[in-house]
């Protein structure tokens, strides 16, 4: 088993907190902006009826794009989220093996 640095869990966080604020970011915007994009396909729509010019709107090249833009975010968002985490985890796994070492400490004096 590795030695855990705290230090560079920590480190890494730092190193990350940015770069996982823009993910959620640009997921929470393309979240948002695939409402304004179906709305303005379907203005583009020629169909009268509701239903059909929602479905040209799912169906469009721009909106399918989008879709896939925001799959993509989020894969990069929950991939640094857990990197976050277990980066978290390491120093909780640091901290209980120095709380560890200290009882075996004490009970060898």
């Amino acid at each position: 088993m590795r030695e855990t640095d705290p230090h560079r869990a920590v480190d890494y966080i730092i190193a990350n907190a940015s770069k996982f604020a823009a993910a959620k970011a640009t997921r929470t915007y393309l979240e948002e902006f695939r409402k304004s994009k179906k709305a303005i396909l379907m203005a583009q729509s020629t169909a009268e009826a509701a239903n059909a010019r929602e479905q040209y709107a799912y169906s469009h090249a721009e909106y399918l794009e989008l879709i896939a833009g925001l799959r993509e975010a989020v894969e990069i968002e929950e991939k640094l989220k857990w990197d976050i985490e277990a980066a978290r985890m390491r120093v909780e796994i640091w901290r209980t093996e120095q709380a560890n070492n200290r009882m075996q400490d004490r009970a060898a004096q």
